[in-house]
């Protein structure tokens, strides 16, 4: 009888290690259909926005430190208050500790970002860096607290991302889960972050995984209400700006000048992106040319900010406060002219400085100006048929905002849910939707897209364009000892036509279009002066099939 116990115990116990090992399998391959999988979701969501209000409490420590004021809706009216020498030395301190922490802990001296994160979930199953991204919370956070002019969504969501990848890792999801556990955390810290849960969610989905499977759906909006919970048990169920009353069209008699408005900010938007990459390429040349060691760079981007600030405070951190002054009409017209082109410079020094921080935020600055200022030249010159200039302020905002991270559904919403104002919506959407068709004709259809095709990483047009990047060429040839000719291929060596086993698809696809020939010997390249030794043989029908597996895997993550 004890010996039967033992036996059915035994038996129930395997039976319990296979059951669990479908479920563990279950949830890696297929966790997002699977509610189970809720729970890590909301696990991530609160995590994330944990880690964005600390992210926001690092901030206001800094600049209580230094500035002497924890709130980021009063610092640059406290900066104008300081003597100009400590105006000018906090942001170059701050400069030189960011240069020296990128210095030491990351490869190319660049602080991490959103598009590092869309990078990871298109390239890399979801994962991004953890090394490189825990100096970069760290330095955007100097960068911010000693009066950058960037946001802070951008490092937010890196560091959203570091927590996702290390919950990917352990339990080793594939590719769908570990990009769908990165739009969970990533809608989550903004969400926390911004107090804007629907925003968060879409923000997710359309910028970073740039697509809305349904499959996605349902655990990015629990992340990105979890982080909303967050937000609001810290801060309050509060708007981030308050404007000063309902705002309404006047008889729709308005609405070609919101139009009108929507091709001046995709401008706007195209030149603040222009100058950002404008003033990178100026900086790297004049460094190389100087000889000066890399982490001195943000040191003398910071010196440049601090300068600009001694005249003009108000491009000191996120600048919340001149947006706020703008949505409610508190500004000049030549004050906002001013003021947008000096925020122009100021965030192209930062970020060409490689300080650290988000473009979102100095997004809503310019554009709230550059809607304030065409509000009042628009309602002087018809006052009859005009509205609240306000209300410009508030499309303007929006627009640039849209045209520059290349959202124009999540922008719409996070400006409603940072105002509260959702009886204007026509009229943003008018704006958003011109700005933005303009904007991405002008640049590789976003910032942060365009900034990855600055480093060759081809994501703008599609997985058509960037899934043959994603495949080693060692990883789909055939091996030496699979019947490879070797005479055929020292003679195709010989005429130079041979691809390195360290390449990708994408550079060997070329070859064959060109060459037209079946197959390319697979080389290693010893060095100078020293014959190739051959790997293999890189036919065009296997990576031909391969390519073809990616698209299908690809449409079925976005259709499922």
């Amino acid at each position: 009888m004890f010996r039967a116990a033992s036996t059915a115990l035994a038996a129930q116990l395997q039976d319990a290690k296979v059951s669990f090992g479908r479920g563990w399998q279950l949830l890696r391959h297929r966790g997002p259909s699977q509610i189970q999988f809720w729970f890590i979701a909301l696990m991530i969501g609160i995590a994330a926005g944990l880690a964005a209000v600390a992210f926001r409490f690092g901030i206001s420590f800094l600049q209580t430190t230094l500035y002497g004021v924890g709130e980021v809706t009063e610092l640059h009216s406290f900066a104008a208050s300081l003597p100009w020498y400590w105006t000018l030395i906090i942001p170059m301190m701050g400069g030189l500790a960011v240069g020296l922490i990128l210095h030491h802990f990351t490869p190319d001296g660049r602080a991490r970002s959103v598009a590092d994160v869309i990078e990871g979930a298109a390239l890399n199953n979801g994962r991004v860096e953890k090394k490189a991204g825990v100096a970069s919370a760290f330095t955007s956070m100097i960068t911010l607290g000693t009066g950058g002019s960037t946001g802070r969504e951008g490092p937010v969501v890196h560091i959203a991302a570091m927590i996702s990848s290390w919950v990917s890792n352990v339990i080793r999801a594939d590719g769908i889960t570990g990009r769908d556990l990165l739009g969970c955390a990533v809608a989550a810290a903004v969400s926390a972050s911004f107090n804007a849960p629907i925003a968060g969610a879409l923000f997710a989905l359309e910028v970073v995984l740039r697509h809305f499977a349904v499959h996605a759906f349902a655990p990015i909006v629990i992340a990105s209400a979890a982080g909303t919970v967050i937000n609001r048990l810290v801060f309050g169920d509060t708007a981030e700006f308050a404007l000063p009353g309902t705002t309404a069209l006047e008889f729709y008699a308005e609405l070609p000048a919101y139009l009108i408005l929507g091709l001046v900010c995709g401008l706007v938007a195209v030149t603040l992106m222009r100058c950002v990459f404008w003033a990178d390429d100026m900086e790297t040349r004049l460094q190389n040319r100087l000889g000066s060691p890399s982490w001195l760079r943000p040191a003398f981007a910071g010196a440049l900010l601090g300068l600009l600030a001694i005249q003009f405070p108000h491009i000191i951190g996120v600048g919340y406060e001149t947006t706020s002054a703008a949505l409610t009409g508190k500004l000049l017209l030549h004050e906002a002219v001013v003021f947008a082109i000096i925020k122009t410079a100021a965030v192209a020094i930062t970020m060409g400085g490689r300080m650290g921080g988000g473009i979102f935020s100095p997004s809503l600055m310019l554009g709230a100006l550059t809607g304030l200022a065409f509000g009042l030249i628009a309602t002087s010159i018809f006052p009859e048929v005009s509205g609240s200039h306000t209300l410009y302020a508030l499309a303007g905002m929006g627009a640039v905002a849209a045209a520059v991270l290349g959202a124009p559904i999540s922008t719409t919403l996070i400006v409603f849910e940072l105002t509260g104002d959702w009886q204007t919506g026509l009229a943003v959407m008018v704006s958003v939707s011109i700005s933005t068709s303009l904007a991405s004709r002008l640049v590789d259809r976003s910032f942060f897209l365009t900034q990855l095709e600055r480093r060759n990483i081809h994501l703008a047009a599609g997985p058509q364009a960037y899934l043959l990047a994603m495949f080693r060429v060692a990883s789909v040839m055939r091996k030496s000892e699979d019947g490879i000719e070797d005479d055929a291929c020292w003679e195709m060596i010989s005429e130079g036509i041979y691809v390195d086993g360290n390449a990708t698809l994408e550079a060997a696809m070329p070859i064959f279009d060109k060459s037209g020939v079946s197959f390319i010997p697979v080389v290693t390249l010893s060095g100078e002066g020293q014959a190739p030794e051959i790997w293999g043989a890189l036919y065009h029908v296997d990576a031909l099939k391969a390519y073809n597996r990616a698209l299908a895997a690809t449409a079925a993550e976005e259709h499922s």
